[in-house]
């Protein structure tokens, strides 16, 4: 366990202070005040809210005069002879209220008193209180129910005028009558309703009775009065006059005190007191002296103003100066305005100002306008456009009024105005943010809010008035208002939000008051004509509150790794918007950098706090219940911390300039390392101790938090290395899976063929199509190999050299899976190829007497039974499996990118001279090539032979397939050996017989020692049988090592060679018939007298007859055959192929059929060559030369079948059968130009042999001449290299390097016809000169110089090999591809 992760935080609580020279506390920057006693700011505040009411416009009002009583008269009816007229109705439907007009009548009253109704007549408060009496009458329970059931019009009309007699009755004198005519109106008003609502709701027209009566009774009611739209007017005849509404110098009556008794706590009886008590001394006079003094203060320049030396440029002081002026002269004319008297008693006034302070009633009225309440903070209420000459204003009188004292100089303005300012705004501001009327509920804090109000419109009032008669600057008014936001942020007493709010009320007015504010807007942006006291206070004020807001953002950011940490967005929005951006703001980058560095450091802490939190809850204390779970789940906490605040801080990684991700990767990363590596150590040696394994697959996790943690420390970290190399701690797992699957593959295979029937997989009787014809063993085993190599894949292993090497072993796994899936299939595939046939297994069952009669009745009767071989369907698709195998492993090799692997593998090895050269296995490949001379088993003279190979100790290592009825078999066949030394092997040629045991034919015996094979060049050697004839083995080595390519080319032979066995084994059972129909005696028989065409396809000597009568002469047609006796005579070959392939075609895929049909081509043509020539060799043969009819027929057979195998579509002329290029092979060629050479003289034979010969030779000269060794190094030293005998060519074109996958082997065939055609050779000139006696001597002289020839090949290419290995010596190592 690593120290660092148990160290102790320490200091996480420090404060901003810190990390600069002295501390940020709340009042440490800012400057001390003078201290204002709360009853003199109340005092002062108070007198200038008392001024304001003495100066408020005079109310007046209408006051009538009311003329003497008379008598009222009244001509019109009553209403009790209205109702009788309405009573003496006949009381019919008509003459009813329809049902539902109760609730539309009540509905449309709603309306009305709610002042819906669009009707003017309506709209009189008179008029409303009677309706609000009749509906409130109206609507009891019982007056409804009884109104719903008669719905009688009286009971309507009664109500109603009963309801409006009390209402205009009250309040009336006993003789005033003049409100009984308004009660008849109101009545009128009333039917007029109830009419309208009928004639809404289309009632009219059933109703006409009721109509008509309800318009004569509403005639009747306005026979006084019809003009209802007109504003009643009163019932008596008088007069009005306007008089003044004298002051009542009640605190009821006075907002703005209402406002100071409010903000200051003290009840309005304490303020009345406080009024009464000094209102002889706070008098509109005294305001007038005050502005007086002032102003004479302002031209003397004295300090108790502001002076030129309270601004930075003059310019500002005289513009400013210049506005004092105006707004005195204004201030002046409100008082004079409000208090004429005082011009005449005031000595100083000028008689323009006597003027206005006598004018009309609209001058009154544009003042009393002028000082409308504002709703913006710091606009003045005394703006008064108005111009005035002040030049006749005495200013310096001497009068009693006028005398200048330092010593309470003003009445209203106190001797620290601003001091004082501060004191009431805070007092202000205090009370209306704890106002919760004025203040949004917290329930509203979202982005629909209604934002934050600082200061009421009460106080914005209370202010303005103070600082208009205060004489301060409206900018020092907003610094002041800020300073007091500065100090209740600092204080803790308001939020963000709040401090966010002052800034924007200060730099943007509300809109409603945005055009009266213009002025004072562009002052708050013009920092030049600023008092210099502001601009110092701004930059104080801003100081404080950027030390509070990076403690706060600290504070926050402590936070940040939490699960809901607050967020810093405000705060740096505030910083961004309010602090950083005002031009007042300074602070030096190296506080800003300490501020960085502590904040870093902060939460590099915080980060080491979560990471031993996280330690503490994921990995146990006692050390022996450790698991690699508990690394894992740590891993896992530590991935999601990190993903979460990468998540987290996406859009904006770093605040001021600090980003949390790196500095919680920073701790946490190389932490989480060494501890896990600790972990991962203790718990691999305590498992060790107690000889446990742990699972695999959480080694295999661990590896994936471990990769995931490393990620995330790059990206944010990349110049710092990651504390260990994963893959070297973490490997043994994968090799101990690795060598489990090993252990498993051979299993896998086995019960993948268990459980397949090797049938095709097509669900209906349909032709399955070509990916149905495999089954599904092979799809099983290659989902496993591809499962095995994507697990290492899925891990992304992050070393290519140790990942080279796992995909190396895992080649080596997947090649032993390959070799035991071809084992296994091989041998049930040949199980099914050599089963017997019914009337074999009767024969099995005769005696030897019963068995020689059967064979003696056979060859009297010159039968011989040739019978097509019936295929099992699984057969086929065991073939089509192999097939499937190559490429899904051509695909594996691809997606493995095997030659990476190699690349990186030999990137890192050592070089030539330093490796190891020893090979500890070696892989010998032997090729069984053909026989000469066997000996004759069989009655007929011939025999069934087959090679088996075994070792020194009767192992059997390989069996070729059975060539039928021949003496000089060629086989072709190749098997790998593979031993870690010498080796002796021992080659059996075989008869097979069908009855009895098989005859030995001969042996013979060969020594596979490595170290003959240094050069790893091939080698051919006829063996000599110890009975008679001799054997061809072609052998080659190859050092099996630890190679990727190795392995799957390995896996890509047995491949290739299984489809290549089970192909031959398909082809052995139609090449029977092929040697039937393409043999001599066919020809013979086709040649024959008295042998008819229809006969051809029957010919039945038997092999005892052939046998007795071989010798004897042939009786010849003396005319040729026809062309066509001669296609006849290949009809039963083309029936029989057509009978197979049909079989073939139901089950084979495409490619498979094609390598079939390729091997029986082949098959063709090795008998037709066998048919012309006999096999190479430097001695005689007894076989007879063909004459020109002969040779003529066999041409046309090659023809013929070459169309056949071709399959060229008559209509479409598209070819269906084997590839032009495969059937044109280089033996074709061989065969086609015999036809030159065959009946040429011995004589010219030999000369051409030896122009060939000689032409080989200066080829070979001159290919040697291109790459020349230094004459220290000629060939002649190695003259031992003799053993080397009849290479054509020393290319290893059978290695398995060359056969790793499908390319490759593709390649190497087109390379190996190429050379096949590019050096022609004189072979079947030796062939043709094998039949002629005369020829013996010249066989064995070119024999012997073509082993010269191959021997000086052979040394000049170890020579070569030993220069490329290290400086000319032979090295034992295998060479790197």
């Amino acid at each position: 366990m690593s120290t660092s992760s148990t160290q102790s935080r320490g200091g996480i609580n420090r404060r901003i202070s810190s990390l600069q020279n002295g501390s940020l506390s709340r009042e440490g920057s800012y400057a001390r005040k003078k201290l204002i006693s709360h009853n003199d700011a109340y005092l002062y505040a108070l007198r200038v809210a008392y001024l304001a009411y003495l100066l408020q416009p005079r109310a007046r009002r209408i006051q009538h005069v009311p003329a003497p009583p008379t008598a009222v008269q009244r001509s019109s009816p009553s209403v009790n002879d209205l109702i009788k007229d309405l009573t003496l109705m006949r009381d019919s439907k008509s003459t009813r209220f329809p049902h539902g007009f109760m609730a539309k009548l009540k509905e449309r009253l709603m309306g009305l008193l709610m002042g819906k109704e669009k009707r003017p007549e309506y709209n009189d408060a008179a008029v409303k209180r009677s309706f609000a009496a009749f509906y409130n009458a109206f609507s009891e329970p019982s007056f409804e129910k009884r109104m719903e059931k008669d719905r009688r019009v009286e009971d309507l009309v009664l109500i109603f005028f009963s309801n409006a007699t009390k209402e205009l009755s009250k309040g009336k004198q006993p003789g005033d009558d003049a409100w009984r005519l308004m009660a008849d109106r109101h009545l009128a008003l009333f039917v007029r309703l109830v009419s309208l609502v009928l004639k809404d709701h289309d009632w009219v027209r059933d109703r006409p009775e009721l109509t008509s009566r309800l318009t004569t009774l509403e005639s009747k009611l306005l026979a006084h009065d019809q003009d209802l739209s007109a504003p009643t007017q009163n019932g008596g005849s008088g007069s009005t006059i306007e008089v003044v509404i004298p002051l009542s110098h009640e605190v009821k009556d006075m907002p703005l005190v209402q406002v100071v008794a409010r903000i200051f706590g003290l009840r309005n009886t304490q303020v009345q007191s406080d009024i009464n008590k000094y209102k002889v001394v706070w008098t509109e006079k005294a305001a007038l002296q005050d502005l007086k003094t002032y102003q004479t203060l302002l031209n003397l320049n004295s300090k108790q103003t502001l002076r030129n030396d309270d601004f930075d440029l003059d310019e500002a002081y005289e513009q400013w100066k210049q506005g004092e002026v105006h707004d005195l002269s204004q201030m002046i004319l409100a008082i004079l305005q409000s208090n004429p008297e005082l011009a005449k008693s005031t000595s100083g006034i000028p008689s323009q100002f006597n003027h206005q302070a006598n004018g009309s009633a609209a001058d009154s009225q544009r003042l009393e306008a002028s000082r409308r309440p504002s709703d913006n903070f710091g606009v003045s209420s005394h703006s008064l456009d108005q111009p005035i000459d002040m030049s006749s204003l005495s200013l310096n009188s001497q009068g009693s009024d006028s005398a200048i004292d330092d010593d309470g100089t003003f009445t209203y303005i106190p001797p620290d105005a601003r001091a004082f300012y501060r004191f009431i705004v805070a007092q202000a501001f205090t009370y209306d943010m704890n106002d919760a009327n004025l203040q949004p509920p917290p329930s509203h804090a979202s982005s629909e809010a209604p934002p934050i109000k600082l200061l009421s419109k009460q106080s914005t009032e209370l202010l303005n008035e103070i600082g208009l008669r205060w004489r301060l600057p409206c900018v020092s008014r907003s610094i002041l208002l800020l300073d007091v936001i500065r100090e209740k942020f600092i204080d803790q007493e308001i939020t963000l939000d709040t401090l966010d709010a002052a800034f924007n009320f200060i730099k943007e007015p509300p809109p409603e008051v945005r055009k009266t504010s213009n002025h004072m807007t562009t002052l708050l942006f013009d920092r030049s004509k600023w008092v210099l006291a502001d601009t110092v206070l701004n930059q104080q004020i801003l100081s404080a509150l950027h030390d509070a807001l990076l403690r706060d953002l600290y504070d926050i950011l402590q936070h940040c790794y939490e699960q809901k940490p607050p967020s810093v967005g405000p705060v740096i929005l505030v910083l961004d918007n309010h602090i950083y951006n005002d031009p007042g703001f300074s602070k030096t980058q190296d506080d800003m950098n300490a501020f960085r560095q502590g904040l870093y450091e902060g939460l590099k802490e915080k980060a080491h706090e979560m990471y031993r939190a996280l330690l503490e809850e994921k990995v146990p204390k006692e050390l022996n219940v450790w698991e690699l779970f508990h690394v894992i789940e740590l891993g896992k906490a530590v991935v999601v911390l990190a993903q979460k605040i990468q998540k987290r801080y996406r859009r904006n990684p770093e605040v001021m300039g600090v980003n949390p991700l790196t500095a919680l990767v920073e701790k946490i990363l190389p932490l989480y390392a060494e501890d896990a590596r600790e972990l991962v150590k203790s718990i691999l040696e305590l498992a060790n101790e107690r000889n446990e394994e742990i699972p695999v697959e959480d080694g295999f996790q661990l590896y994936g938090e471990l990769v995931e943690i490393r990620r995330i420390h790059s990206e944010c970290l990349p110049n710092v290395a990651f504390a260990f190399h994963i893959e070297e701690l973490l490997a043994g797992f994968v090799w101990r899976w690795i060598r489990m699957t090993e252990a498993s593959i051979i299993d896998w295979v086995d019960q993948a063929i268990k459980q397949d029937n090797f049938r095709v997989r097509s669900e209906t009787n349909e032709i399955p199509t070509e990916d149905q014809r495999h089954s599904v063993s092979v799809i099983d085993i290659f989902s496993s190999f591809n499962q095995t190599i994507d697990r290492i894949v899925q891990l992304n292993w992050d070393d290519d050299l140790q990942y080279a090497k796992f995909m190396t072993a895992l080649a080596k796994v997947v090649g032993a899976g390959i070799a035991r899936y071809c084992e296994v299939l091989e041998q049930k595939f040949s199980k099914e190829m050599d089963r017997m046939t019914p009337e074999q297994e009767a024969a099995t069952n005769q005696s030897r007497q019963e068995k020689w009669l059967s064979m003696a009745k056979d060859a009297w009767n010159n039968k011989e039974k040739i019978e097509p071989f019936h295929f099992f369907p699984e057969s086929f698709v065991k073939l089509n499996n192999i097939d499937f195998a190559s490429g899904q492993l051509d695909k594996l090799e691809h997606e493995v990118n095997v030659d990476a692997c190699a690349a990186v593998i030999q990137s890192h090895q050592p070089p030539i001279t330093q490796r190891p050269k020893k090979v500890n296995n070696y892989v010998f490949t032997i090729k069984i090539v053909e026989a000469e001379d066997l000996k004759a088993c069989d009655v007929g003279g011939y025999s069934d032979p087959y090679v088996v190979l075994g070792d020194e100790y009767q192992k059997r290592l390989a069996k070729t397939r059975i060539i039928y009825r021949n003496l000089n078999p060629r086989w072709d066949e190749t098997v790998d050996i593979t031993t870690q030394g010498p080796l002796n092997i021992i080659a059996t040629v075989w008869d097979w017989d069908a009855m009895g045991d098989h005859d030995c034919v001969g042996r013979a015996s060969l020594k596979l020692d490595p170290s003959h094979f240094g050069d790893f060049l091939p080698r051919e050697y006829w063996l000599d049988l110890d009975s008679q004839g001799r054997i061809l083995l072609r052998v080659s080595m190859e050092g099996e090592r630890d190679d990727i390519q190795f392995y799957f080319g390995k896996a890509f032979r047995t491949l290739k060679r299984t489809e290549r066995d089970m192909t031959r084994k398909i082809t052995d059972k139609l090449s029977a018939y092929i040697n039937h129909s393409l043999s001599r005696r066919a020809l013979r028989s086709l040649l024959s007298k008295g042998i008819s065409m229809s006969s051809i396809s029957k010919i039945t000597m038997s092999s005892a007859s052939n046998y007795f009568n071989r010798n004897k002469p042939q009786q010849m047609t003396t005319q040729p055959p026809s062309d066509a006796e001669v296609t006849n005579a290949l009809k039963p070959l083309f029936t029989y192929f057509d009978d197979n392939f049909a079989i073939m075609n139901q089950t084979l895929t495409s490619a498979s059929m094609i390598a079939v049909m390729t091997r029986l081509w082949k098959e063709i043509l090795v008998t037709i060559e066998a048919l012309l020539v006999p096999p190479l060799s430097d001695k005689p043969s007894q076989q007879r030369q063909l004459n020109q009819q002969e040779l003529d027929i066999v041409f046309k057979w090659l023809q013929l079948l070459f169309d056949f195998f071709h399959a060229v579509d008559d209509e479409t002329g598209e070819a269906n059968g084997v590839p032009l290029n495969v059937l044109k092979s280089p033996k074709y060629f061989d065969i086609t130009n015999l036809n030159f050479f065959y009946f040429e003289t011995t004589e010219s034979l030999i000369r051409t042999s030896e122009r060939m010969a000689s032409a080989t030779a200066a080829r070979q000269q001159q290919h040697r001449n291109r790459l020349s060794l230094p004459a220290s190094l000629s060939s002649h030293a190695f003259g031992g290299a003799a053993g080397l005998v009849a290479l054509t060519s020393t290319r290893r074109s059978k290695s398995i390097m060359l056969s790793r996958n499908l390319g490759t082997m593709r390649k190497a065939k087109e390379e190996k016809w190429k050379d096949a055609q590019a050096d022609p050779n004189d072979d079947m000139i030796l062939r043709i000169l094998r039949m002629r006696p005369e020829a013996e001597k010249y066989l064995k002289d070119r024999s012997r110089q073509k082993e010269r020839l191959a021997a000086a090949a052979a040394a000049e290419m170890i020579v070569k090999q030993s220069l490329l290995a290290g400086g000319g010596r032979m090295m034992g190592n295998l060479p790197r591809r």
